[in-house]
């Protein structure tokens, strides 16, 4: 005889919704069946068949229908972080805005920061252009933020260099020292710290405009 799953049937009853493998290859649809000795007996809802138990060779579940459900929400896809600017890219922007040679807006922040996002001098100047937290909210700019410490930056020099008619040196001097500085000494200050930072930022500037190809650019004069 083949049992199968009726050595499964030890308890006597198994759950109800079941199919009958008979031993003929027939499958019958029953609620319930209990072993009792040799027979075996199959329950439907009108009562109930029994035959020897050697005639079935086992059983199978009758799995519910599975219950149909929406699909999960798709996530939204997690975008990428936007890259960093490159501080010479931003740099560029800023010096063809307000109409400076590229050369010495890269000569200024490379003097200044070595190009350095979060460069914090002693004194406390930040970022790119190293502007000190009264200068930056003098200009309205956040100086933790590269573009807008940037832009500031290379405004302020704009403008000094308006102020004091184009003379790059005086600028460069109001930029590092201040203009109260300046002013006070109607030139260059006689401080170390700020003769050899004009002598690196014109050193970079000529040598920038040495290497770079012949073109139309915006001249500023020396003092």
């Amino acid at each position: 005889m083949r049992f199968l799953g009726l050595l499964l049937l030890a308890a006597g009853t198994a759950a109800a919704g079941e199919y009958a493998l008979l031993a003929n290859g027939t499958r019958m649809h029953v609620d319930r069946h209990e072993l009792d000795g040799i027979n075996i007996r199959l329950y439907n809802s009108t009562g109930y068949i029994e035959m020897p138990a050697s005639t079935v060779s086992g059983f199978e579940a009758d799995d519910p229908a599975p219950v149909a459900t929406l699909p999960p929400a798709a996530e939204p896809a997690a975008k990428d972080p936007a890259p960093a600017a490159d501080p010479s890219e931003l740099a560029d922007a800023a010096a063809d805005k307000y109409g400076l040679p590229r050369v010495l807006v890269r000569s200024v922040m490379a003097a200044e920061s070595g190009f350095q996002t979060d460069a914090v001098s002693s004194k406390g100047a930040i970022g790119l252009m190293q502007l000190m937290p009264e200068t930056a909210q003098d200009l309205g700019a956040d100086p933790h933020d590269p573009a807008q410490n940037v832009d500031a930056g290379v405004r302020y020099l704009r403008d000094l260099l308006i102020k004091y008619d184009g003379g790059l040196w005086h600028a460069l001097a109001a930029y590092n020292a201040g203009p109260g500085a300046v002013d006070k000494y109607h030139s260059v200050p006689p401080y170390r710290e700020t003769i050899d930072y004009i002598n690196r930022v014109d050193r970079a500037v000529k040598a920038g405009e040495a290497a770079a190809p012949p073109k139309a650019a915006a001249t500023t004069s020396q003092p």
